[in-house]
């Protein structure tokens, strides 16, 4: 989202879900709707949208309703503690892989053409686990350790059966970084490192509160984008190690005094 502008209901809740794990995990797991309203108000969401994201993330099972007199206390349920909890390990910690050992894993899934939900969901869960594309229901991953989430993956969408799964070393054929290359798009990606490292540039800002919110939203879609290669496979540029020491610096220094804001913003007195 970028700074300071409108939000619609899609956007609206995606900053709902990256309060409760910044602000409101942290704090007990409870807010109020007032104060929910008047964060969102000063990322320039309207107090509607913030309403409706209220009502949307509550719809899927992540807030629970605590009437008290006219005020509205929403508590995290135990499905959102849990996903926010993994959620924040990953974002937190996200950056290029040190120490590999030269291995891959590599998914062979043959999906039949008519089943469009089991490819789609093959591809955006392989995607999420960091996995690049070859062509030809062919997936590689430079992270061993992901080859059972792989597996599970093709079990999910029942498609096990048909695919093959291998944890192998490359051979000297062919060039690496030309396969890196066509596995991942890491010229985008690059950029939009080099986005995040332009807007965050400024150590000091006006609203705590809002921008720290602003820079862990920003930084949430990396892990969703970026594979995280070990360096050996990444260019002699790479822009997101930069990207990595830049959120890691703003986010301790800025923390303390956001989440203060955010429990005087949350307080029912």
């Amino acid at each position: 989202m970028p700074r300071r502008q409108s939000a619609g209901p899609a956007s609206a809740r995606a900053m709902m879900l990256t309060l409760l794990g910044e602000c409101v995990l942290p704090a007990g797991g409870t807010a109020w709707t007032s104060a929910v309203v008047a964060a969102f108000e000063r990322l320039g969401v309207a107090e509607k949208a913030a309403r409706q994201a209220l009502m949307r993330t509550a719809n899927a099972g992540w807030l629970e309703p605590v009437k008290e007199g006219r005020r509205t206390r929403w508590e995290l349920t135990a499905d959102a503690r849990r996903m926010l909890g993994d959620g924040a390990e990953r974002i937190y910690s996200f950056g290029p892989a040190d120490g590999w050992d030269g291995r891959w894993v590599l998914v062979a899934a043959r999906i039949a053409d008519g089943d469009r939900a089991a490819r789609h969901r093959v591809r955006t869960r392989l995607a999420w686990a960091g996995f690049g594309s070859l062509g030809s229901g062919l997936w590689i991953s430079p992270h061993a350790e992901r080859e059972a989430e792989a597996v599970r993956v093709l079990r999910e969408a029942r498609v096990a059966d048909g695919a093959h799964v291998f944890t192998a070393r490359r051979s000297d054929v062919g060039d690496v970084r030309a396969m890196v290359g066509q596995a991942w798009d890491l010229e985008a990606i690059g950029a939009a490192y080099s986005e995040f490292n332009a807007e965050f540039r400024a150590a000091v800002p006006r609203d705590v509160l809002a921008r720290q919110l602003e820079l862990v939203h920003a930084w949430r879609r990396f892990p969703a984008i970026d594979p995280a290669l070990p360096r050996e496979l990444l260019p002699a540029a790479w822009n997101g190690a930069r990207a990595a020491e830049l959120f890691a610096d703003r986010h301790s220094r800025w923390a303390p005094d956001a989440r203060r804001e955010w429990r005087r913003l949350n307080d029912p007195a």
